[in-house]
């Protein structure tokens, strides 16, 4: 079940393909927004992330971050996020696999998968909006723009 509405996000540090560790704690004082997804390359988390890339500059005039967070390994989001031209990090939840998918409950281990879902996170890194997604569904950025306009 994944972590409610309401609840303080569980603290991580994870690394990125940009060679830096990510931790959550650390983004206090911004929104921020945890795009969990299945793996890189694939069809539906492709047309995932070119949403999010095209629609960047939006999250950032919310002053909110975007993070990708799969258990794909760096090098895999490496390659991903250079040929989709991402300028948001990708983090990678690969060892131990799923750990912090699996704080916020969003881990399917009988697939070692994360689920598809965004979570988006007030400025005091609590949990104001969480929608999970059947695998083959592209998350609606408009959606997740406008649960990030309504922390203003």
């Amino acid at each position: 079940m994944p972590i409610g509405v309401g609840q303080p996000a569980p603290d991580f540090t994870l690394r990125g393909n940009d060679d830096k560790d990510h931790k959550l704690s650390d983004l206090k004082g911004k929104n921020v927004v945890l795009a969990f997804y299945p793996l890189d390359f694939s069809p539906v988390c492709t047309n995932e992330h070119v949403c999010f890339r095209d629609d960047l500059t939006q999250f950032q005039s919310l002053n909110a971050e975007v993070l990708g967070i799969s258990v794909d390994s760096t090098w895999a989001h490496k390659a991903f996020a250079k040929q989709l031209e991402l300028q948001f990090p990708l983090l990678a939840d690969f060892h131990p696999k799923g750990a912090v998918a699996d704080k916020f409950g969003l881990y399917l281990s009988e697939r070692g998968i994360a689920a598809r879902a965004v979570v988006v996170l007030d400025k005091e890194g609590i949990v104001r909006f969480v929608k999970q997604y059947d695998i083959p569904t592209v998350p609606d950025t408009k959606e997740v723009v406008a649960a990030v306009q309504a922390l203003k």
